[in-house]
């Protein structure tokens, strides 16, 4: 749309585009009105400030506030070889108040407060959720009184867990970068009469010595767990071999022949949240988790299997190298903005899982780490870590309603049962310029535009210096 500047004579001024680095008005016009002076200003004003929202990746790229670290303990479970616990403990100890959430990490110990290995607890999984629960009340999921405060999506009634990791706890980062925070206890959001809670779910399998075998029982398969309906008491379906259905809180992992009895083991869930106190000068982020399982159609119920099984490859297909199970799915996002972060996470078995755009660019990728030793953290055989997306700001963006492609894949030289290929990020959506920046940091970053006008005023009075010497030539006495 053309810009008019004004001076006091017709004359038309056309500016070059290399003064203007940042605004589109080359080739603008100039053109005679009166009382230029006032509009002039009004201009340069408008060209200064008119920019009221900016892109996430513009905020300061740091926090104000010092970042705050506690550790907490879950409440204690109980394990003895071949035991299984998925436990829900509801309203844990957790920061309070309006904050900005900057990590969470988690790992099994001991009484001692030292690490347990894999080989010996299973942490096939932790999650933590955010709900509002009546004040002066205890409740739990089922409660009309539980009110379940959901991340950003997209499954409909599953993984609504903010945080949430299984082997891979130890040496995965959860760290959310730069300015940007996942936005809690914020009072405007929380319904008349209730408080912000958080419920941690815990599952785990102990696999020491005396299971039968420590491989199977960590893929739930049912006919090591004796198992033939689920915790719920339904039937489990005929080609329904492993997964959670199996190995629910209390079932038991079957024991080798003669073993007897087996040592009880007092565990917790060591957690570490980091945080700061919230501020304008925080970019909020919304947090996303794509499965693969997800048909991408929207029902009712829940579109999300979470866990789903590898077949082991054929005879021609290990022999020309080709034994991967790949499986996606494709979504739309309801808000775009800047991706800041990514992780997948999968089972044993995983060799990576990725990230596309709608035009097949890659967002991000994820690859597991395996063990190597016998330390915790190290265990071999065992995924210990996934690798994490921190794109430079700006540079990953997804638009409002964009298909985004979650692709998980498996090494199928082997059956695989109750496998997972989930797809964690985070969102910056834009933010309105941000109120909390002084003038003087607003004017050092639109230098530009001061620029712009002094040069502008310097054609002016150029211009109308031109047309005064030209009128007094013009008009002299007779």
């Amino acid at each position: 749309m053309p810009v008019e500047f004004v001076l006091l004579y017709n004359d038309t001024i056309r500016l070059p585009c290399s003064i203007l680095p940042s605004i589109h008005l080359c080739g603008c016009r100039i053109n005679q009105v009166k009382m230029w002076h006032s509009r002039f200003w009004v201009l340069s004003l408008a060209v200064l400030f008119s920019t009221p929202f900016v892109h996430a990746s513009r905020a300061s790229g740091r926090i104000d506030g010092p970042v705050k670290s506690s550790v907490f303990l879950s409440p204690p479970f109980f394990l003895q070889q071949g035991s299984v616990v998925n436990k829900y403990y509801y309203d844990i100890p957790f920061p309070r108040g309006h904050t900005a959430l900057k990590s969470f990490a988690a790992e099994v110990v001991d009484e001692m407060g030292v690490s347990v290995p894999l080989y010996e607890t299973y942490l096939h999984h932790w999650t933590v959720e955010r709900y509002y629960g009546r004040k002066g009340t205890q409740v739990h999921r089922w409660s009309p009184k539980f009110i379940l405060a959901r991340n950003a999506g997209v499954c409909k009634n599953d993984l609504a867990q903010y945080f949430g990791l299984g082997s891979e706890t130890r040496r995965t980062s959860t760290w959310v970068p730069g300015p940007y925070g996942i936005e809690v206890g914020n009072p405007k959001e929380i319904p008349s009469g209730y408080e912000e809670r958080w419920v941690l779910n815990v599952h785990a399998i102990d696999t020491r010595p005396g299971v039968k075998d420590r491989f199977r029982c960590t893929e739930c398969r049912c006919s090591l767990y004796n198992v033939t309906k689920n915790e719920y008491g339904y039937p489990l379906d005929k080609d329904y071999i492993g997964g959670q259905d199996c190995c629910y809180d209390q079932t038991r992992c079957q024991l080798r022949d003669g073993f007897k009895g087996g040592e009880v083991r007092k565990l917790f869930l060591k957690y570490t949240v980091k945080w700061v106190e919230w501020d304008e000068t925080i970019v909020p982020v919304k947090v996303y988790i794509l499965d693969v399982t997800d048909p991408g159609k929207t029902t009712d119920r829940s579109s999300c299997k979470v866990e789903y099984q590898v077949e082991p490859c054929n005879l021609e297909e290990e022999r020309n190298g080709k034994c991967v199970d790949t499986k996606k799915t494709t979504v739309a996002i309801p808000r775009g903005g800047e991706i800041v972060y990514g992780v997948a996470h999968q089972h044993s078995g995983g060799i990576g899982a990725a990230l596309y755009g709608q035009d097949g660019r890659l967002l991000c990728s994820s690859i597991p780490t395996y063990g190597k030793g016998s330390e915790a953290g190290n265990e071999v055989g065992y995924i210990v870590g996934m690798s994490t997306c921190y794109p430079e700001p700006g540079s990953v963006r997804i638009s409002d309603g964009e298909l985004l492609t979650a692709e998980s894949n498996y090494s199928s030289s082997q059956l695989h049962t109750g496998v997972m290929g989930l797809f964690y990020f985070l969102v910056a959506e834009p933010q309105p310029l941000n109120s909390s920046i002084s003038w003087g940091d607003e004017v050092m970053k639109r230098w530009w535009a001061f620029g712009l006008v002094g040069v502008i005023m310097a054609v002016i009075f150029g211009v109308s210096y031109r047309r005064g010497r030209h009128n007094e030539e013009g008009y002299q006495s007779i």
